[in-house]
């Protein structure tokens, strides 16, 4: 196809030799071991793929260390995954060795195919995002090294997918992973008049709030908005406009864990996850109280659960009295499904499954 300057280029001028030559013709493939599979093709050709775990937020100097893997080994090809896994890809099986040990020398653990958890895909948090209610590598880490063994050893019946977003407007999966942590404002904004007078347009502001908690100030001698609390939902759109109306909040931030979800048609069909704690008050900068809970969950699922069994699907076999009893949760009154257009989550039925 042509080339142009609009846009990305097309990914078929980038695909390895190996993948361009077997392209639809891939038979079978097996995870000889943790991080590594061998893809066969149908025309006999193989491909081994090396998977390792990366930070996310990375440096120029950490990109350049795998992109010389990648060229020693690899004839200069590496991929990341969705979730921000390293994969290099390799048509020798003798540099499958090589890359392993190269990949363990920069302190990268290599893991994550097959029945085990894959590297956690998150947001950016307190580093960058400006409607952060926690942090997300800061988080990431703590949990990663309370579940490093998951990641490197097949422990699990089944694959276990972890995200982490900073804030309800999710830009992380946390809507579908089977385990998940979401950020999580208790207070409201809290409006600097004096410089939203400055540098705001008090329509835009009050317009960008979806519940119409933001109006005009009752006072007309002070030109700025205030916020009705009640109605209020902590979404941070108001601040995405007006600098002067911040929301994050020591005490008040915090963070929520759901369950169940996955995008996996296997067995049942899609599933969002749903909730299991709250609210965690942020405890940086190792969340212990956030990294119990999820270490908790993953040793119970691991240990309760059936093979190729995800983590909503071992769930819903047992139900949730027994799986909040499992794991030591307590069972509040912020778990009740009562929104109003809910009738088809709401458990219509006096059988508890227990």
């Amino acid at each position: 196809m042509p080339r142009t300057d609009i846009g990305p280029p097309d990914y078929r001028m980038m695909l390895p030799e190996a993948i361009v030559n077997n392209y639809g013709k891939w038979k079978y493939h097996d995870i000889l071991k943790p991080g590594v599979m061998k893809h066969v093709s149908e025309t006999g050709d193989e491909l081994y793929t090396v998977r390792a775990g990366s930070p996310r937020l990375v440096s120029i100097d950490f990109i350049r260390d795998i992109c010389d893997i990648a060229d020693k080994y690899c004839d200069g090809h590496l991929r990341f995954t969705s979730r921000f896994n390293i994969e290099l890809l390799t048509t020798k099986k003798q540099n499958v060795d090589g890359i392993i040990a190269d990949l363990k020398k920069l302190g990268l653990p290599v893991g994550g195919l097959g029945d085990c958890i894959s590297n956690i895909v998150h947001t950016q948090g307190w580093i960058h995002c400006h409607s952060a209610a926690t942090d997300a590598s800061g988080l990431v880490k703590s949990i990663m090294d309370e579940l490093y063994e998951y990641f490197t050893e097949f422990k699990l019946h089944a694959k276990l997918r972890i995200a982490v977003a900073c804030c309800i407007n999710m830009c992380g999966a946390i809507h579908c992973s089977d385990l998940a942590v979401v950020g999580i404002h208790t207070k409201p904004p809290k409006v600097n008049h004096e410089k939203l007078a400055s540098t705001c347009e008090i329509p835009s502001v009050i317009a960008s709030c979806p519940t119409g908690a933001i109006r005009r100030h009752s006072d007309k001698n002070i030109n700025s908005v205030e916020v009705r609390d009640e109605r209020c939902m902590y979404c941070g759109n108001c601040y995405t406009v007006c600098p002067a109306m911040p929301l994050a909040d020591p005490e008040g931030d915090g963070v929520a864990i759901y369950v169940g979800g996955k995008v996996s048609n296997s067995r049942k069909p899609p599933m969002f996850s749903k909730l299991a704690v709250p609210f965690i008050k942020n405890n940086p900068p190792r969340w212990p109280e956030v990294t119990d809970i999820l270490k908790k969950i993953v040793e119970v699922y691991g240990r309760e659960s059936k093979k190729y069994e995800r983590l909503g699907e071992w769930i819903q076999r047992i139900g949730w009295e027994r799986f909040f009893s499992l794991t030591n949760i307590p069972f509040t009154e912020q778990h009740i499904d009562d929104f109003t257009y809910a009738t088809e989550t709401f458990r219509a039925t006096t059988q508890f499954k227990w």
